[in-house]
């Protein structure tokens, strides 16, 4: 199967159900056909992402969205953790946070975010962010193959 045509794995790490909502809503008329997968914290994320447990069937993402303040572990870690894997570093990891502080924002591109995006609190800013994202890292945006 061409790979254009097959669904984009989105991995939502999260831990605030009310913007997992407005994730979710916001990506459901999404251009491209995708399937998003969300954990709630840092150590289920890794789980996710390297098969472990309950997740050892999960599909390996093309894309990650992550919260910087998780429990467990916090985003940082799970960046780090992505990004020192020879086969893991090259799935796109977006900072989606609140955090405006630039020690987060430095650090986050100091552990190879490819971006960083600050969660805006207004509701339709936030949808605009989330329609950005998809329009950038699923329309414009070339992918690598597993």
């Amino acid at each position: 199967m061409e790979y254009s045509l097959r669904p984009i794995e989105i991995l939502l790490v999260e831990d605030n159900p009310g913007d997992v909502r407005l994730m979710m809503e916001a990506l459901k008329d999404c251009k491209v056909q995708n399937h998003i997968h969300v954990v709630e914290d840092g150590a289920e994320a890794l789980d996710f992402i390297f098969r472990k447990k309950a997740y050892k069937d999960a599909p390996r993402p093309d894309l990650i969205l992550l919260d910087l303040n998780l429990p467990k572990k916090d985003g940082r870690e799970v960046l780090a953790e992505i990004k020192k894997n020879d086969s893991l570093k090259r799935i796109p990891v977006v900072i989606l946070t609140a955090s405006n502080a630039e020690k987060d924002i430095l650090k986050a591109y100091d552990l190879n975010a490819n971006c960083y995006i600050t969660k805006p609190v207004d509701l339709d800013q936030f949808i605009n962010v989330v329609k950005s994202i998809e329009n950038f890292w699923l329309c414009v945006v070339m992918l690598p193959k597993d």
